[in-house]
């Protein structure tokens, strides 16, 4: 077994390289992501002399992959927020009172006269003038019911329909707002994460939290107010066409039409068609521009179908103003000059790059379904990350040195070899972890940590086996086959059993157990392929090179 063929030692060490190789880069680490944030911008579409300089600060040929620092390690923002559930319900079933009027009002003859009622935010109430077409009132509006699109649901309509005298009350089923619950809260997710992946931050934590809440950790800003100002505004862009313009706020905009305020003129309102020529939701993409004056705006391009509305609408209203609408405000009221055919434009005003910037990853992202409420806020300054990292410095290294000189007082040479293949093991985690893009947490260093101690556990077996093999074997080459097959067993169990609990860790645990499981499930792989390979290819080079007769454990 001593005997290893060329082919058997160049896999082992070939690992050994690979792994390395990968985890080289976590020592140098500020140029490694120096170069990976300009190689991404670059590959964006932007380019100058300073991003070529610090793109060249690592070689493109060697891995970039870095182990990437947890909120606790490289500071950063913490949020809790809610989303507003009942917000968009409210929202449906506004929207739905139009299709009503519409389908209760072709059978006037029948129903009579058809207004809407006051109600709570959750229902919808319709009054009829004639109390005998009731129950046809009823079936109408029951008919505009979809089937919900859930599992739980499938078979159920999304209205609860319901009549006492000539009123009608309209509500959302059971199955349909649980169903919508979980859209909504999917929708938000997706969005939260596609706004602050673009905004450049490395590997954030957004996570659902019971029914309506969601956890953000944003590691790398300076304050969880970047995060709220990225996060929470809603996005709702609409293109509408101007009416005029008033300074009274309280001027009645009538039927079909809204009153907007202008975003950078105090005091001046829009009054707007409520009907959006086009919306946000038919961007095809938007990005930081400069305008003919050199300011910061937002480039924009809808869709084919809305650029073809969008052109038709500049070709016939050529000399009008055309109000860009942003959550409500009038960011920009440009006059329609010429026919726009290519469904692209810009958005200007007194933005700066940073503002620009941050609307056009808005407006890619786009608009959440429901507003935020931020229940709880907290900035974990980099002073306190750097205070953790070195700490756990600090362990790694104690625990390193102590073991160490543990294993070279207990089994000398062979000790050694133990302590070598304890340096490879833990460069092998950080190269997996690297591989993956997994991030590290302060539970995460102590499972590093742990698995120091742990990885001389399977080479102490072995040594002591072979020590009792001496006693009884022919020489010191057979003493040492006899101890590997025969702690083979136990090595396995043990580390089986651990590698289980990190799985189950990882499963059933989340954020920092979630960091501690994946570098003590990786520790396990990555020690038992360090004491079954490494220290015995070691020894097989040293039985080769020196041919011991005897030998000292």
């Amino acid at each position: 077994m001593l005997n290893f063929s060329f082919t058997k030692q160049f896999l082992i060490w070939g690992t050994v390289v690979l792994g390395l190789l990968f985890a080289m880069p976590n020592a140098f680490y500020t140029r490694v992501e120096t170069h990976n944030d300009a190689v991404a911008i670059i590959e964006g579409g932007q380019s100058n002399d300073a991003l070529a300089a610090d793109a060249a600060q690592w070689p493109g040929f060697l891995p970039s992959g870095l182990v990437n620092l947890g909120l606790d390690l490289r500071g950063g923002a913490h949020l809790l927020v809610e989303v507003q559930l009942a917000d968009v319900q409210a929202t449906y079933l506004e929207g739905f009172w139009p299709n009503v009027r519409d389908a209760l009002a072709a059978e006037r003859d029948t129903i009579g006269f058809v207004t809407r009622d006051d109600s709570p935010a959750d229902e919808l109430r319709v009054r009829i003038s004639q109390q005998a077409g009731a129950a046809r009132a009823l079936e109408i509006v029951r008919g505009l019911g979809q089937p919900v699109t859930s599992l739980t649901g499938a078979a159920g309509s999304n209205l609860d329909v319901s009549i006492n005298g000539p009123v009608l009350t309209v509500k959302l089923s059971a199955a349909e707002i649980a169903a919508m619950n979980d859209r909504t809260m999917a929708q938000t997710l997706e969005i939260v994460r596609r706004r602050i992946d673009e905004s450049g931050t490395r590997e954030p934590t957004i996570q659902r939290q019971g029914s309506d809440r969601v956890l953000i950790q944003v590691p790398g800003v300076g304050s969880a107010q970047e995060v709220i100002d990225l996060i929470g505004t809603t996005a709702q862009l609409t293109f509408n066409a101007v009416l005029g313009s008033t300074t009274d706020p309280g001027q009645s905009p009538g039927t079909g039409n809204i009153l907007a305020p202008d975003a950078e003129n105090e005091g001046v309102f829009y009054i707007l068609e409520k009907r959006s020529v086009v919306t946000g939701e038919d961007l095809e993409n938007a990005q930081l521009d400069f305008d003919q004056n050199g300011a910061p705006a937002v480039a924009f391009r809808f869709n084919t179908s809305a650029a073809r509305d969008f052109g038709d609408y500049t070709l016939e209203n050529i000399g009008s103003l055309f109000a860009i609408v942003l959550d409500g405000e009038v960011i920009s009221a440009p006059r329609i000059n010429s026919h726009i055919p290519g469904g692209s434009g810009i958005i200007s005003g007194s933005f700066s790059v940073e503002e620009a910037t941050n609307l056009a990853i808005l407006l890619r992202a786009g608009a959440l379904p429901a507003d935020l409420t931020v229940l709880e806020e907290r900035t974990v300054g980099p002073e306190l990350g750097q205070d953790s990292i070195d700490a756990g410095k600090v362990a790694c290294i104690v625990a390193g040195i102590a073991i160490l000189v543990f294993m070279v007082l207990s089994y000398g040479l062979f000790g050694v070899f133990a302590n070598i293949a304890l340096i490879i093991n833990v460069g092998l985690i950080f190269g997996l972890l690297s591989i993956i893009g997994a991030t590290l947490t302060l539970p995460g260093i102590a499972g590093i940590v742990l698995t120091i101690g742990m990885a001389v556990d399977a080479n102490v077996i072995i040594f002591e086996r072979i020590r009792e093999e001496l006693k009884s074997a022919k020489g010191a080459a057979r003493a040492v086959e006899l101890g590997y097959e025969k702690a083979l067993s136990s090595i396995v169990d043990a580390n089986i059993t651990t590698f289980m609990t990190a799985v189950i860790l990882f499963v059933f645990g989340s954020g920092p157990v979630s960091g501690f499981a994946v570098t003590l499930g990786f520790g396990i792989l990555t020690s038992v392929f360090t004491a079954i390979f490494v220290t015995r290819s070691l020894i097989a080079i040293y039985f080769a090179r020196a041919r011991p007769k005897t030998i000292e454990v």
